[in-house]
């Protein structure tokens, strides 16, 4: 089983609003800017190497482990690599205006074919395609309309399994799809909400399918494809967070982690005929991520989230006995894949100080063989900051003692004291993790700014009581904990409390609103990013098939009083209290927080007589994939930081 710039300015254009604000409005290319001064030629320049840093991610191992499928930049967009050795040259197969992921090789070796995923614009209505190794064809499998991903081939290589919104435009159901006839695919599962199909069995008779609820609930089955037969595994009443899942390869029981009477994910081993549970790894007292077996089925590799750090384990399928391995960079470990030899493990490895690269693991010796060497624009490492981990004491109590609230700082190396940006992460479930920013090292080395990135409640890594902190009508809980965190930046005399900057995606986006409203006085200016301006509008609009997913986390708006309290607290209804300047980025085909939600704030805040700052991208959704536009930005937001919180 596989998973899967010149800008020229085209219009210029002046409006006026309340309170004699002038608009300034153009368009260079695909961005329509708004208030955003001339781009000093100075910042572009300083920027460039930082803004030149790439990295690589492992996609797949070729077959008879002839080289490996990667994903990287070489120009506009992320595309598929081919690497055939150790530091050997990075050939591109793909090349799309777009980004491509999601490479998978077919594996039935007759066929040479690969897998991949790409949408238009980022709009995340993601196709799924087919790619000839040999004739360097492509070729669209699914209908070019709906969103579609989740593509697993089973073992034998003819068919492969995804999930698709096609029906109704709004439920994940699941297909097949016969590769030597892709129009004849058939939707096998259709039973409403947001359903994946996660792996095959051995024998290619079932699907481990998952039903996601919401960050706290899951559930997982096992469908007999001939039989359409659904057997839940592990029958519970408990709310139960499943995280991932595979078929053990004799096919008589399935590996997994959850949080079933615990805090966190623990890895487990559920047989199939007796229905009884195993948990694995009761020592570990932190999330497990991804699970991977090699092909014979006798040695499992898993992650661990160690405070946010990745940490890796090989286990013993036999007696489940387990060993960290310790080779490996501080840092985060994604991509990884068993050769089909079973002997090497492909990692893509991330630190605080180098970007994505791609390793490979020997499981005997537990060596490091570095595949790929990606480039930090120049620069020399050895000026970069590497994150600390620190805890600040908020507004509540745990047991009778403050609870504390984890955050990671990039510190200057520089005499302080130092500005700060808070850069507040989405999700809500999400977690800062300490990986390579360039941005947040060019802050740090280039302009003595400090960036905390907090895990404030209701971030993943910490639990699920942490988790469930912020849901309904304690979302104001978690702006409160940024409130502490200014607090606990006034009692560090290397930081500097009167130059605080809010910043954040999605989600973050709409912290750093809340957060100019509760703390207007205490902060400068604050950059929103793709960010929540209103939940009920937002809920109203968000696409179809995200939209429970999203109540289940925000509240039901279609419930009066959730509705009211929706409303109160949007920004949108407090805009009046936003004083301090306020830079809005957008992407035009953004599925997920609609652009709507970034126009309603900027025309509420505006009202103020407060200045606002307008990015809009007509080729973006959910942020910024494209370099030229990312470019940009990131350009803009230095200038907004060195008018509106450095001087």
């Amino acid at each position: 089983m596989k998973k899967i710039i010149s800008l020229s300015v085209l219009i210029v254009t002046f409006s006026f609003i309340s309170f004699s604000q002038q608009v300034e409005r153009k368009e260079l290319g695909n961005l329509v800017i708004e208030n955003i001064p001339e781009i000093p030629q100075r910042i572009k320049d300083k920027m460039f190497q930082y803004q030149s840093t790439r990295g690589a991610s492992f996609q797949d191992w070729l077959h008879n482990d002839k080289g490996m499928l990667i994903s990287t930049r070489f120009g506009e967009t992320a595309q598929i690599h081919l690497v055939e050795k150790s530091g050997g040259t990075r050939k591109q197969i793909t090349f799309f205006n777009e980004p491509v992921g999601g490479a998978a090789i077919c594996p039935d070796k007759s066929k040479n074919l690969f897998l991949f995923s790409k949408d238009v614009g980022g709009g995340e209505f993601f196709q799924i395609y087919s790619f000839d190794l040999k004739t360097g064809n492509f070729k669209m499998l699914t209908d070019g309309k709906s969103s579609n991903g989740g593509a697993n081939w089973n073992n034998k290589g003819d068919k492969f399994s995804f999930f698709s919104t096609k029906r109704n435009g709004k439920d994940w159901d699941i297909y097949i799809t016969d590769i030597n006839n892709p129009e004849n695919t058939e939707m096998i599962l259709s039973e409403g909400g947001a359903w994946t199909a996660v792996d095959w069995s051995p024998d290619d008779s079932k699907l481990l399918v998952r039903k996601s609820i919401s960050a706290n609930e899951s559930y997982y089955y096992v469908f007999e494809i001939k039989s359409k037969q659904l057997s839940q595994i592990n029958p519970t009443d408990e709310k139960i967070s499943y995280g991932s899942a595979v078929f053990s390869k004799d096919g008589k029981g399935v590996f997994y982690s959850s949080d079933q009477n615990n805090e966190y994910k623990k890895l487990r081993y559920y047989d199939l005929s007796t229905g009884k549970e195993k948990v694995l790894t009761e020592k570990i007292d932190w999330d497990v991520e991804s699970i991977q077996l090699n092909k014979k089925g006798n040695l499992l590799a898993f992650t661990v989230n160690e405070n946010g750090l990745s940490k890796l384990y090989l286990m013993n399928t036999k007696d489940f006995s387990y060993k960290q391995v310790k080779s490996i960079p501080t840092g985060l470990i994604g991509g990884v894949s068993f050769n089909s030899k079973g002997d090497k493990i492909a990692l893509t490895i991330n630190t605080p100080t180098s970007p994505s690269d791609i390793f490979v693991l020997d499981v005997k010796s537990h060596a490091l063989e570095r595949w790929t060497y990606s480039e930090v624009g120049g620069l020399n490492s050895d000026n970069f900051v590497i994150p600390e981990l620190i805890f600040y004491p908020t507004f509540d109590e745990v047991d009778g003692k403050p609870r504390m609230i984890p955050a990671f700082i990039y510190k200057p190396k520089s005499k302080g004291p130092h500005p700060v940006v808070i850069d507040i992460h989405g999700g809500p479930e999400g977690q800062a993790r300490p990986s390579f920013n360039p941005i947040n090292q060019y802050y740090a080395v280039e302009m003595g700014i400090a960036v905390i990135e907090p895990n404030v409640r209701g971030s993943t890594g910490y639990g699920k009581t942490y988790l469930e902190l912020d849901n309904w009508y304690n979302r104001e809980n978690s702006v409160k904990d940024i409130g502490k965190l200014i607090d606990w930046i006034a009692t560090q005399p290397d930081l500097d409390a009167e130059k605080i900057a809010v910043t954040g995606g999605s989600y973050g986006g709409y912290m750093v609103l809340a957060s100019m409203i509760h703390f207007n006085e205490k902060i400068k200016c604050g950059v929103d990013i793709v960010g929540i301006s209103n939940f009920v509008t937002f809920l109203n609009n968000t696409q179809d098939y995200r939209r429970d997913l999203r109540r289940v986390e925000y509240g039901d708006e279609r419930i009066p009083e959730m509705k009211e309290f929706l409303l109160k607290i949007s920004p949108t209804t407090n805009a009046h209290k936003i004083t301090k300047p306020l830079f809005v980025v957008q992407g035009l085909n953004d599925p997920r927080v609609p652009y709507t939600e970034a126009e309603q704030i900027v025309e509420a805040v505006r009202k103020n007589g407060t200045e606002v700052w307008y990015l809009l991208a007509k080729d973006e959704g959910h942020g910024f994939r494209k370099k030229s536009n990312r470019d940009f930005y990131i350009w803009s937001e230095v200038l907004f930081f060195e008018k509106f919180l450095l001087n």
